[in-house]
């Protein structure tokens, strides 16, 4: 049985708890999951989701769940850890992109997808999915299987036993993707092909914070005709332990566990 969480008695309290019943295990929710987990009547947490999706703090998908929306990401990039990692990042990020014009990234852990916190956006002709706020699948893309490589058994294995599939080359197979994810851990490097949109491929390695654990990931997006793609591992390898580097002087370590908990 599910203990229902705690919540006030105030309309601001109210709020919180709604916003609090989703984490981790909790993605996206249904309003009758949602009434379940706070202990709040049906009809309080259908006036109370109407109103933070009216103000984009909640956003309903295809299926009618729930999941948090763009404005509590905008708020969230006031944090100091966001702003930092982007602050550091963004120059080399720059530099990065002037080798090949193409979307160059950095994305941090958000419970079991990844966030984009920043991103240029390349010139070739390509229909890039990310931009800063989105949050993408960790097993499908470049930056997501960095992320979920360093991220730990019991990540791996929340991510694994539920793979969607979202063109013919994404990888569903449990087996196959936790031996690919073993490869990344040991070379440093993940390179994807298609596997979230069809023309588009990407490479990332990990960035590392204080302590050197990896809070994040760095990341190229380009057009699957672009042979040269692997080419950018060095690039992306040495630019990496530059801004690694910085964000350990700065004593930045906690990126990744951003809303993981």
């Amino acid at each position: 049985m599910v203990e229902p969480l705690t919540a006030s008695h105030t309309v601001t309290g109210r709020v919180f708890a709604v916003l609090d019943s989703f984490d981790s295990l909790h993605r996206r929710q249904s309003l009758a999951a949602i009434s379940r987990r706070t202990g709040l009547p049906l009809t309080t947490v259908h006036r109370l989701v109407h109103e933070l999706e009216k103000h984009a703090a909640l956003v309903r998908g295809a299926d009618r769940d729930y999941e948090i929306g763009s404005k509590i990401w905008r708020l969230g990039t006031l944090s100091s850890v966001h702003v930092e990692l982007r602050e550091v990042a963004l120059p080399y990020m720059e530099d990065v992109y002037e080798l090949g014009n193409d979307a160059v990234q950095v994305a941090v852990l958000d419970g079991l997808r990844c966030l984009v916190v920043d991103r240029i956006a390349g010139s070739r002709t390509i229909s890039v999915l990310s931009k800063p706020g989105s949050r993408l699948p960790l097993h499908a893309t470049g930056v997501g299987k960095v992320l979920l490589a360093f991220g730990g058994a019991e990540l791996q294995d929340a991510v694994l036993g539920s793979l969607d599939r979202y063109t013919d080359q994404t990888i569903t197979d449990a087996a196959t993707l936790r031996s690919q994810l073993s490869t990344i851990t040991s070379q440093g490097f993940a390179i994807t092909g298609e596997e979230l949109a069809p023309g588009a491929i990407s490479v990332a390695v990990p960035l590392r914070g204080k302590g050197g654990a990896v809070i994040a990931a760095l990341g190229v997006v380009s057009s699957s005709d672009n042979t040269a793609i692997s080419r950018m591992v060095p690039v992306l390898q040495i630019t990496a332990a530059a801004i690694s580097k910085k964000l350990a002087q700065i004593g930045l370590g906690e990126a990744s566990r951003l809303r993981a908990e």
